[in-house]
């Protein structure tokens, strides 16, 4: 994000002081961050979702002192075996991930917070619960900010150390909560959690008006999924010939063992010499990072467009412009491209439209110049993707 003014969404700060001040460092308590917000959705039409094959979705409940948790997708018969009226001891939350994937609206609220980059956006998911429902105290391993729809929450905070989980528990609710701080989150506010700090949300409802929070997360690898992921595609770059190791091993020099099965010092001196030419620089790095954030989670599908002849194609997006389907993630790195983990290599007037394309999730029809409707490659790449369902035309 190139404006660095002052965001009502952050409470009056610019994007610079808050990722300076704040940013995986502490909370921040927004009022009012979305003025008139009140949500995306309705109760119904998130339960809608919840009901959908394709959706991610959760009942979290709580019932006399034990947690349980069920995955969608669900039907009427699994709402109405809820009770109407929660109390302390019996009380429910349902939860929907990626709810920006169904909807234009939720993606739109997702480019509030360009000042975070996209290669570290997980999702926006969206709770529903009546009075007192909430998944319990617990902690997150990535960043947060709430932001309250519909009816209230009461959110607490605490600075423990003692991260101590309930045995045999659905989620990793925390066996001891000690409060620090809490607030009453009304329709439009916002709270920013850094990861790891406890946190607990109970809803408020007020007359017929229950409690929704839609969660904006940001993902933060472990270390160890990144060293995985990454010796996996290093696997892979030998397998294509793109780093290559030659030779066989050789032991001219071999000589007689008193143990004829032990591995010799000599052995492992020269194995681990080879390995040590397998290197890498920060361009494969970053090819590694934009294949793996871009590419989809294991529950995302594609449906790819009826086929269309590539002259209509192109007359079509001259006319309407082309964006992003809102399950596709499209990262960039100099001149290299990637969406849904596949990459591409563009340069010159052809890179700063997929730039534009990358970080507005689209281009409208007035962004193509004569002289990039003349690329046949750019348009052949936008082609394919809009063939394997990446892609959409402007309405």
């Amino acid at each position: 994000m190139s404006n660095n003014q002052a965001l009502s969404l952050l409470g009056g700060l610019t994007p610079t002081q808050f990722l300076a001040e704040y940013w995986q460092k502490k909370p921040l308590l927004i009022k009012n961050a979305i003025p008139d917000f009140t949500g995306l959705l309705s109760p119904d039409e998130l339960a809608g979702l919840a009901c959908e094959d394709e959706v991610q979705s959760r009942i979290v409940e709580y019932k006399k002192g034990k947690w349980s948790a069920k995955h969608g997708p669900f039907d009427d018969s699994d709402f109405a075996m809820l009770p109407e009226r929660p109390t302390k001891e019996h009380n429910w939350t349902l939860l929907v991930q990626s709810v920006n994937h169904y909807l234009p609206e939720a993606t739109a609220l997702l480019q509030q917070f360009d000042f975070i980059p996209h290669a570290r956006l997980d999702d926006l998911m969206v709770s529903y619960a009546p009075d007192g429902g909430g998944v319990g105290p617990h902690f997150d391993s990535y960043d947060v900010f709430l932001l309250q729809g519909q009816g209230k929450r009461l959110w607490r905070i605490s600075q423990q150390t003692d991260l101590t989980l309930v045995e045999d528990a659905p989620l990793r609710i925390l066996k001891s909560f000690d409060t620090s701080q809490e607030w009453l989150l009304e329709a439009g506010d916002m709270l920013y959690l850094p990861p790891h700090l406890a946190h607990w949300g109970i809803a408020v409802s007020e007359g017929a008006t229950d409690c929704m929070t839609y969660s904006i997360g940001f993902r933060a690898p472990k270390n160890q999924e990144l060293a995985t992921e990454f010796l996996g595609f290093m696997q892979d770059r030998l397998n294509q010939d793109k780093l290559v190791l030659e030779g066989i091993y050789q032991d001219a020099d071999l000589t007689l063992q008193i143990h004829p099965a032990e591995i010799d010092s000599k052995m492992i001196s020269k194995v681990s010499a080879n390995l040590q030419k397998i290197k890498w620089s920060d361009d494969v790095v970053a090819e590694f990072l934009g294949t793996y954030l871009s590419d989809p989670k294991a529950d995302v599908v594609f449906d790819a467009h009826k086929k269309i002849a590539l002259p209509t194609f192109s007359e079509k997006l001259i006319k309407l412009g082309i964006a992003l389907d809102l399950k596709s993630q499209m990262l960039f790195f100099g001149d290299n491209f990637f969406i849904n983990g596949e990459g591409v290599k563009f340069t010159g007037e052809a890179a700063i439209i997929l730039q534009s394309l990358a970080d507005k999730r689209c281009i409208l029809a007035a962004d193509f110049t004569a002289h990039i409707i003349q690329d046949a490659q750019l348009i052949q790449q936008l082609y394919d993707w809009y063939m394997a369902g990446y892609l959409n035309f402007n309405y």
